[in-house]
């Protein structure tokens, strides 16, 4: 994780900050991988995927399967990521609408780092509108680190 100035807030009495929208942006654009979650035929599911951050909204490349029918058939979704050090540890939650890009729309991924990261054809793109936004960093302890 990248050094933040805000970090320096965190404390033994305070060890959790709330994060700016801009903040939260800032970790979604310095990352690349998260976790999806949708519904799909009424349970949540959950996938890994990569990302990149277009503007205030996220694309990401998807092919024929679950994951497709679920954002098609329910829209809303969420999406997570985080990041940690020894001593730090942030976490950004996305929570917004799925839409599968048409046209001339699709586009708008070729001019961003937004490949397959295992070989295999994604077509499809999709670009995740948020409606909420909300990042934490935490100060960490772990104790058990310090029993040696």
């Amino acid at each position: 994780m990248s050094e933040n100035p805000r970090n320096a807030e965190l404390t033994v009495d305070e060890p959790i900050g709330v994060m700016t929208a801009d903040e939260c942006w800032q970790m979604l654009k310095e990352n690349e991988f998260g976790r999806l979650a949708f519904h799909l035929a009424g349970e949540v599911h959950i996938t890994p995927i990569n990302y990149a951050v277009d503007n205030r909204t996220m694309l990401f490349r998807t092919a024929e399967g679950n994951k497709l029918l679920g954002v098609v058939m329910n829209a809303d979704v969420a999406f997570e990521i985080d990041d940690y050090t020894d001593d730090t540890a942030a976490s950004v939650i996305v929570r917004g609408r799925a839409r599968v890009l048409e046209g001339d729309e699709v586009y708008r991924a070729e001019s961003l780092p937004l490949r397959p990261w295992v070989p295999t054809v994604k077509n499809v793109v999709v670009e995740i509108e948020p409606t909420e936004l909300s990042g934490r960093r935490f100060r960490l302890d772990k104790p058990w680190t310090h029993l040696h």
